[in-house]
């Protein structure tokens, strides 16, 4: 079924689902810096922290996008604010990158970090089942937006893949270089997010898109009521 065949009784089920997906990946991004960096921190780990401050960068671009949408005119902020969050990725990008090879030529000792391994691999688990339930939706919808952030959510789950096994490396078998490498990784994918930003495709459009749709809503619902209130007159 296309999204021009959906009853409107059903695309609002769908645009409410993916509301409250997205809802959920932001405020999951939130808490996974959080303890990423707390547990970063702990342990001296290269990696965890760039993973953490990686999330802060996808919440804070979310948060970014949420902001240009409620501006009079989104477009005039749009080219500004994904310009922004590049620059972002990439200082990330750089950080981590230095602060990886320091790492590895001063062969900094990284300490077990039970709660680093703990955040990653309910990553792992969490990411694609918001990715999927994302798409699913998306694509029932006919929205290339949610299924596009879909795919972004999918790619943070590689990430978490090689910070944990980054983690656990280092905590098996004693390769301190595994988490330098898993932060270079990290850098990587921080200099393709701020890349495919400054061409000006937000990490976070599923955003953009939930507000329009508010928008639409309630211009929907206005021009409905205005023309049951017109009928009415013209009875009458």
């Amino acid at each position: 079924m296309t999204a021009m065949a959906l009853p409107d009784a059903r695309k609002h089920v769908l645009q409410r689902r993916i509301r409250w997906i997205v809802a959920a990946t932001i405020g999951y991004n939130l808490v996974e810096a959080v303890v990423a960096i707390t547990a970063g921190t702990i342990a001296s780990s290269a990696a965890l922290i760039a993973f953490g401050l990686d999330s802060t960068i996808e919440v804070l671009s979310a948060a970014a996008i949420a902001w240009q949408f409620t501006r009079r005119d989104p477009e005039r902020w749009e080219k500004g604010t994904l310009r922004l969050i590049a620059v972002a990725f990439f200082a990330l990008a750089a950080y981590v990158t230095i602060t990886s090879l320091i790492a590895l030529f001063a062969r900094v000792e990284v300490e077990h970090s039970a709660l680093g391994i703990a955040i990653t691999a309910l990553s792992v688990v969490v990411m694609p089942v918001l990715s999927f339930a994302e798409r699913r939706a998306g694509r029932e919808l006919g929205s290339a937006t949610a299924v596009a952030d879909s795919k972004q959510t999918l790619i943070c789950t590689y990430l978490s893949a090689a910070v944990l096994i980054g983690l656990l490396l280092n905590s098996l078998f004693g390769w301190w270089w595994a988490d330098a490498v898993a932060g270079l990784v990290i850098a990587g994918f921080a200099v393709r997010e701020g890349v495919e930003a400054w061409r000006g495709d937000a990490c976070a459009t599923s955003v953009g898109m939930v507000l329009e749709e508010e928008q639409e809503d309630t211009i929907t619902s206005t021009t409905n009521t205005n023309q049951r209130v017109g009928t009415t007159r013209n009875r009458v």
